[in-house]
């Protein structure tokens, strides 16, 4: 990045200084450091590296950028990073290439997606966790001391604590929940009433609101176990795993497209994202899950169904993160980075990633551990999705039983060389009759005619296999050597893979002829680590309740937070694992709780000692997610579908032409649920954007809830808001000519209860009103009616109510 020009090299050296300024002692966040290494580190190492590391040939500028002490001594110009203010870094000037005696890198303008990174990077404060190899050498880490922190000990079924106020609890759970209230001097809210609890339950597992008959059927059953058939009802469901499969998503950053610098799609991807909704709706044993996600092409099955869907899951490792434009010096480091990122925060709640430098700096996890877990993805075969120079697929796995794999692939191998040989002698007959004239110019165009029908002919030719975005294990399986600060240039001693010492990993081996992928999945599964099981039912109780036991879910480490309710959370991770890891027995175990089915009004003591609800004294109101308040608009305009999708329409992979500056950038408008939305991963969905869903490029293990100026005004005027309010319009006067019940029935389809008195007076002025200044304008008359109902419709729309669960 900072080759070339002396002048460049000098000024950009200035720049760089302020990478670095955050304070070392100051706190990095979970976030941010997710942000760096997955956004802010890749484009350092790809652009930097090579001619201010301290393996460069010829260093530029005297400027060092592999560590924050070294940044941070900078050049003779003084910082250019001013943390939250880009309008006066320099570095932000250069990159954007306005200036032009300040223009950086010198090869070319950084893509517009690494542009916006960097710039949120230093408004977010320039956060760096890099510090210099000589603070943090190697030190022996104290395996049984560190086995005593409270994540790492091995989970306890604790005994059930004795409370005072027993006639509210209805299962252990509340016992423990009722323990912390009554030792915080709070008392339970009163039980939610029933059409709040039906719409709560709903929308918690389906996404989707009751309908009305739904709720009128609830409300008229008194038996005991009216609520648990709800409950069974909706795990049922097919809904089921199209809301809580895009939960996983979330959290295992899933995306249609790559992430290179031109974002290339991969059309095969939607079969992992359609393998996740059906694990959860047939409730795949989590152990199971986890296993199919990490080695099932590794694991065989008993039927060619079986064996072919756990090669699919194996897309959650293929799913990783691709960088750069070049094919030649393609920076796989990254990738397994990125794998072992979110390997570490999903299914372990550690950010093992901060080992990849130096010796964690919080908790214990050696540089040797990393190492160790990196061979096991260095062993590893990942797919091509193709990249700027190299814009064909390559490495996807073919569809076919494991004995006809070898065969198939040499195939498509061989047709995939012949079609390279022949586009290519077309593109050269195409640039020679550019520069030809003549009897010569005709000569040419009649061999380039012949060119483009031999193309044509050979890909009619292709091998009728389907090829799916998946791993297996590398031809070579091997150890790898530590990488020193990170720096793939700068190797040290061999690693013999392993994993993390403090939960046991010291004892176990990998064959040499393997990747270590079923090892890898059985070490975390295994009944010593006591992670997996704490880390995923504190998920679950995070998205039923919006706040994890341990608030923290990707980070159950030092840097994250403890517990509120320690207790309850062995007590569920070992009632996760005696339900044989089912994930809708924990659902059901929660749901029906009393803690579940409080109200969401807090008493005045409990706002004023507790205004974060900590201890649980009521129901955590919380505001529906993106794809929620989406679906539910199509719900209402009765125009959502609900069938297969099945791939998204990306155009043939013959038009490619994607480059840094050209990157792919689409929005396939749908009408199927929001989770079929395709979603790439450097260019978010625009409805998403503003609602703030998942950021596809880094784990999202809790979504943020802004409330902006923005979102109210989509609410009001976004054409989708605008199609839905004339459809479920249309819809409610279509069913009666009365006022009052046109207005009864939306709001028992919109909000799930019947209208007060003063609504129902309101909206009748509203429409009477409505329909008086539509005449005074001169819309027809046959048009007054059903605006009037359109604008009412959309008042329903921006009410909180409507998108907030209480």
């Amino acid at each position: 990045m900072f080759g070339g020009r002396s002048i460049f090299s000098t000024l950009i050296a200035i720049c760089i200084v302020g990478i670095a300024m955050a304070d070392e002692g100051s706190s990095i966040s979970d976030e941010q450091l997710a942000f760096f290494e997955s956004r802010i580190r890749p484009v350092l190492v790809e652009k930097c590296y090579a001619c201010h590391s301290a393996e460069a040939e010829e260093l530029e500028g005297d400027l060092l950028v592999d560590s924050r002490d070294a940044l941070r001594k900078g050049g003779a110009g003084g910082p250019a990073v001013v943390p939250g203010d880009p309008r006066h870094s320099l570095l932000v000037e250069a990159i954007r290439f306005e200036n032009p005696d300040l223009q950086m890198p010198p090869e070319g303008k950084l893509a517009d997606t690494e542009i916006a990174d960097l710039i949120r990077w230093v408004e977010m404060g320039a956060p760096d966790p890099r510090l210099s190899q000589t603070k943090h050498a190697s030190k022996k880490i104290d395996l049984l001391a560190a086995r005593e922190f409270w994540s790492l000990r091995p989970i306890a079924v604790p005994p059930v604590p004795i409370v005072e106020n027993d006639h509210w609890s209805t299962l252990d759970i509340d016992r423990f929940v009722l323990a912390e209230l009554e030792r915080n001097h709070l008392a339970p809210a009163p039980a939610a009433d029933k059409r709040v609890l039906i719409r709560r339950a709903t929308y918690d597992l389906t996404g989707l609101p009751p309908t009305p008959s739904q709720v009128a059927n609830f409300l008229a059953d008194e038996s005991d176990d009216a609520y648990s058939k709800l409950l069974d009802r909706l795990l049922d469901s097919p809904r089921y795993g199209e809301r809580w499969g895009r939960h996983w998503l979330d959290v295992v950053r899933y995306a249609d497209t790559a992430g290179d610098n031109s974002d290339f799609p991969i059309p095969q991807n939607y079969r992992y994202r359609d393998w996740v909704i059906d694990a959860f709706n047939r409730d795949l044993p989590y152990d199971e899950f986890v296993r199919d996600q990490l080695a099932g092409d590794l694991r065989g099955g008993a039927t060619e169904a079986q064996r072919h869907a756990r090669l699919i899951a194996t897309g959650y490792i293929a799913g990783a993160r691709r960088f750069g434009s070049r094919v030649v010096d393609y920076p796989q480091h990254l990738t397994i980075e990125d794998t072992l990122d979110n390997l570490g925060r999903t299914f372990l709640g550690m950010t093992i990633s901060c080992a990849r430098c130096h010796d964690h700096k919080f908790d214990p996890i050696t540089a040797q551990d990393y190492y160790g877990l990196y061979g096991v993805f260095h062993s590893t075969r990942y797919p091509w999705p193709g990249i700027e120079l190299d814009q064909k697929q390559r490495k996807f796995v073919p569809l076919v039983e494991s004995d006809r794999r070898v065969e198939t692939e040499k195939e498509l191998a061989a047709w995939l060389q012949e079609q390279t040989k022949l586009s290519s002698a077309a593109q050269k007959l195409k640039e020679q009759l550019e520069k030809s004239k003549g009897q010569e110019a005709g000569k040419i165009k009649g061999q380039l005619e012949a060119a483009e029908k031999s193309l044509a002919e050979h890909r009619q030719q292709a091998p009728q296999v389907e090829t799916v975005y998946a791993v297996v294990d590398a031809e070579v399986c091997e150890d790898v050597a530590l990488q020193l600060k990170g720096d793939p240039a700068r190797l040290g001693e061999t690693v013999e893979r392993h994993f993390p010492s403090v939960l046991g990993g010291e004892i176990a081996k990998i064959g040499a002829s393997v990747s270590g992928r079923e090892e890898l999945a059985e070490w975390i599964l295994s009944e010593a680590n006591p992670l997996p099981a704490r880390v995923m039912v504190n998920r679950i109780w995070q998205y039923h309740f919006g706040r994890g036991l341990v608030p923290t879910p990707n980070d159950f480490g030092k840097q994250g937070k403890p517990p509120t309710h320690p207790q309850l959370l062995d007590y569920l991770a070992a009632k996760f694992r005696s339900y044989g890891w089912s994930i809708k027995s924990m659902h059901r175990e929660i749901m029906l709780s009393s803690t579940y089915r409080q109200s969401s009004h807090a008493s005045g003591e409990a706002i004023e000692q507790d205004p974060e609800n900590l201890w649980l004294s009521c129901f955590p109101r919380q505001r529906l997610e993106a794809e929620a308040i989406r679906d539910t608009l199509l719900v209402l305009g009765e125009n959502l579908e609900l069938s297969v999708t099945g791939p998204h329409p990306f155009p043939p992979p013959s038009e490619w032409k994607y480059t840094q500056h050209n990157p792919f950038k689409d929005v396939y408008e749908s009408n199927q649920r929001s989770v079929y939305l395709m979603t790439q991963r450097i260019q978010r969905h625009p409805y998403l954007a503003i609602f703030d869903g998942a950021d596809p490029s880094t784990s999202t293990a809790t979504r943020m809830t802004t409330t902006t100026p923005i979102q109210a005004l989509y609410l009001m005027n976004a054409p989708l808001i605008h199609e839905q309010s004339q459809r479920f319009a249309q819809r409610i006067c279509d069913s009666t000519s009365a006022i009052d019940e046109r207005v009864e029935l939306a709001y028992q389809m919109a909000l799930s209860r019947p209208p007060q008195a003063e609504e129902l007076e309101a909206a009748r002025s509203f429409v009477v009103s409505a329909t008086t200044l539509l005449a005074d304008a001169g819309i027809p008359a046959q048009q007054q009616e059903s605006e009037a109902w359109q604008a009412w419709v959309r008042t329903l729309f921006r009410l909180n109510e409507f998108v907030y669960l209480d």
